[in-house]
């Protein structure tokens, strides 16, 4: 009989920067490597990190982040496509990653991860108390946003196509969803 032995969360971040070419994760105590985003995902997350970015400037909210070490228990180091920290709580990052739980986490679908987006990612975020979780489909032309209501999320907030949704923690930000869709199919 054999086992296999799990690493943490803290041997996992020893590690350092990732590879050239690799993005690691580590999911329930195994290392991860996924592949490189879509095109489309690619131009959904910048176009959606610049409307964010302009209104939690503007309004001095806190941080945006992308892509970074996010630890949400010993077990798990994930790396959101886009996170955001309320400024009460910066100061509470220190080192490498993130080693608090994200005000919003943002995961921008793409054909290799739409299902761990959906239901990995989206047990997890519930799990660790993320208050706040969009999903974005850049194929599909849609948006969902949850909030964290009884340690289960419900929708906040939805749209498709060329609507224009607000939705928790930014109430009074408009996004445009037809700015997110590649205009390269």
């Amino acid at each position: 009989m054999s086992t296999a032995t799990k690493m943490t969360a803290k041997q996992f971040l020893m590690l350092g920067e990732d590879p050239p070419g690799l993005r690691l994760e580590l999911v329930h105590g195994e290392i991860v490597v996924s592949p490189s985003p879509s095109l489309r995902h690619s131009y959904a997350d910048n176009q959606l990190r610049a409307i964010l970015t302009v209104h939690i400037n503007d309004h001095d909210l806190g941080m945006l982040l992308g892509d970074v070490d996010t630890i949400f228990d010993d077990l798990n180091v994930r790396r959101p496509d886009i996170l955001f920290i309320a400024k009460s709580r910066l100061h509470l990052i220190k080192g490498h990653g993130i080693p608090i739980v994200p005000d919003l986490c943002v995961e921008i679908l793409s054909p290799s991860s739409a299902t761990i987006d959906q239901t990995d990612k989206f047990d997890l975020y519930a799990k660790s108390g993320v208050p706040h979780y969009w999903i974005v489909d850049p194929k599909g032309h849609t948006f969902d946003a949850y909030k964290l209501s009884s340690k289960k999320y419900v929708k906040a907030a939805s749209g498709r196509e060329r609507d224009i949704v607000k939705a928790p923690p930014f109430p009074t930000c408009k996004i445009s969803l037809a700015q997110l869709w590649s205009p390269i199919e």
